[in-house]
């Protein structure tokens, strides 16, 4: 695992920084496990579009993640492979269980191919195992952590992140998240352990705009380089500013620093110390 750098031939590789894809053990994916995306250029079932600046990129395949684990509790499974998926920033494992089932799991540090998992409360703590919060100690790094139990993993799930439980009180456990949001979890619901895979994510550099093109997304223009009729900080004789009392949406919404979360929200009384 590591990061590769390139001779300066052209000026998008000058600054390119991508994967050397050393982890990678296998090029092809299973194909019982792949379902079909379509692009949605931003737009919902109406045709409005919702998200802005995607489109195109390179056509992909859905791998079906294992965020559950529980239906396999009480049952070893050997990692077959460790391979790419181009729908998030870390890598995946097959695994393949003793009544022959093959899933996808999320690969953290450390899982090699060969190495034995297991889900349920008789798995002892170790890298790749998933179990309930009752049974993992305090100060040992966790991901893929559910926020209610029988819904699956939810939290912390990207390249190189990791959440820590710092104590249990009750029937919860005080779980530190990557943010630095320290939340209320209950014992009930199930983690895996271990740190995710491909943490050297946050220095791969696109180099290019070319790049960013194939992965969908397309480029983001600046209101005041706009027109009047297109942003409200567009218009004005030659290089003007924003031209509103404060910065606004294309709607007129305020934005940068207006706070969006409901004050109101059920979940507040979860959050102990929030990450700001």
């Amino acid at each position: 695992m590591g990061v590769k750098t390139h001779k300066p031939t052209t000026p998008g590789r000058r600054h390119q920084v991508t994967a050397d894809f050393a982890e990678l053990t296998r090029s092809r994916p299973e194909k019982r496990l792949l379902s079909p995306m379509r692009k949605t250029g931003g737009r919902n079932a109406h045709g409005h579009m919702t998200s802005r600046f995607m489109g195109g990129g390179h056509k992909q395949q859905y791998r079906r993640i294992d965020f559950y684990r529980r239906d396999k509790a009480g049952m070893g499974a050997t990692v077959l492979s460790v391979e790419y998926d181009p729908n998030r920033s870390s890598r995946i494992s097959l695994l393949q269980y003793e009544d022959g089932e093959r899933r996808y799991l999320l690969w953290p540090e450390g899982l090699s191919v060969g190495d034995s998992v297991m889900a349920g409360d008789e798995a002892e703590v170790k890298v790749g195992n998933a179990m309930p919060l009752r049974r993992i100690p305090p100060g040992q790094m966790i991901h893929n952590i559910e926020l209610q139990k029988n819904r699956g993993g939810q939290l912390v799930r990207s390249a190189g992140s990791w959440a820590i439980i710092q104590a249990k009180e009750g029937e919860t456990a005080h779980v530190k998240l990557p943010s630095g949001e320290v939340r209320l979890v209950s014992l009930d619901c199930w983690a895996t352990i271990g740190q995710m895979g491909h943490a050297e994510h946050k220095s791969l550099m696109l180099g290019k705009a070319g790049r960013s093109r194939w992965l969908g997304r397309r480029p983001h223009v600046r209101g005041v380089a706009m027109n009047p009729v297109d942003h409200p900080h567009g218009g004005g004789e030659g290089k003007s500013g924003q031209g509103n009392p404060h910065p606004v949406s294309p709607w007129g919404w305020h934005t940068k620093g207006r706070k969006t979360r409901n004050p109101n929200k059920y979940s507040n009384r979860l959050i102990i110390k929030r990450r700001r």
